[in-house]
């Protein structure tokens, strides 16, 4: 306001010959803000992956572990096709976050869980967040052969950061494990610093996906009260032993606080022709 004032005031001396019309124009335009000087975002998030752990899972984890996905090939695409499905639909609502869960113990969530953050992982334009949340039983350091004591479940509660409890693999897989279970998971699931604690690990590593290994279902209250924190979620069923029963039970519960993704059927042994991935793209 004081520099129009100044402005009016400089040109009526102008128009009596007592001031430069030149004086007036360079009063009227504001001087140039300086942009501040911020880090790229990028850079920051490369730096911020650059310092996680890395590791390399041994040779023998394809047999032990059926982790099948880190290379690309027959007994990947299966994984490969269910991973296009998912990210489509995803990306076509906007969601970021995807829980893995089953109606109970030993459906394979955990082994399906791992070979789809492989097969993503192999799409090197993507980061992806594996985050451990079954805190009962916890076994993906296990099956990855992680022998560090990592436990995910203190970042959770805000006693440790998550860079010192993530492992990365490549320069955009990075996961979150647990060494062993967990006393009163499903009091530190439902804890309201869970989901500031999500949103910081997000800012922090920029993932353009982020997988929650899930507890089941049907085994206590943990799933229920950490679902409000995710966007969509992925049943795993294992055939000939799951109900539909439990199916339908799980996919009602679910739908009441997030989005079901669908079901997938594990363990199941005989296929039709017409339904099993039989062409070798490679080979």
């Amino acid at each position: 306001m004081e520099r129009i004032q100044s402005a009016i005031q400089k040109a009526r001396q102008a128009r009596e010959g007592k001031a430069d019309p030149e004086a007036v124009v360079k009063d009227l335009v504001a001087p140039p803000v300086a942009e501040p000087v911020r880090p790229a975002p990028n850079a920051v998030v490369e730096d911020a992956w650059q310092q996680l752990e890395g590791f390399q899972p041994s040779p023998f984890l394809r047999d032990k572990s059926r982790i099948v996905t880190l290379e690309p090939g027959v007994l990947a695409t299966p994984f490969d096709v269910m991973r296009t499905r998912i990210m489509k639909q995803m990306k076509s609502n906007g969601w970021r976050r995807l829980a893995i869960t089953s109606p109970g113990s030993a459906c394979g969530k955990t082994t399906i869980c791992l070979n789809l953050a492989f097969s993503f992982a192999r799409q090197p334009d993507l980061r992806i967040l594996v985050l451990e949340v079954d805190l009962r039983r916890p076994s993906m350091a296990r099956t990855l052969g992680l022998r560090k004591h990592h436990n995910f479940a203190d970042v959770l509660a805000g006693r440790e950061k998550a860079g010192d409890n993530l492992v990365r693999y490549g320069m955009n897989l990075a996961f979150g494990t647990n060494h062993g279970p967990t006393r009163h998971s499903a009091e530190l699931l439902q804890s309201g610093k869970v989901a500031e604690i999500l949103e910081k690990i997000e800012a922090t590593y920029a993932p353009d996906l982020v997988i929650f290994d899930m507890p089941p279902m049907l085994a206590g209250d943990d799933a229920i009260g950490f679902l409000h924190n995710v966007d969509c979620a992925l049943l795993v069923a294992a055939a000939g032993s799951t109900t539909i029963a439990q199916v339908d039970a799980c996919e009602r519960d679910i739908a009441a606080h997030t989005n079901v993704l669908g079901v997938t059927l594990n363990k199941c042994r005989y296929l039709d022709k017409d339904q099993a991935y039989g062409y070798d793209y490679y080979g």
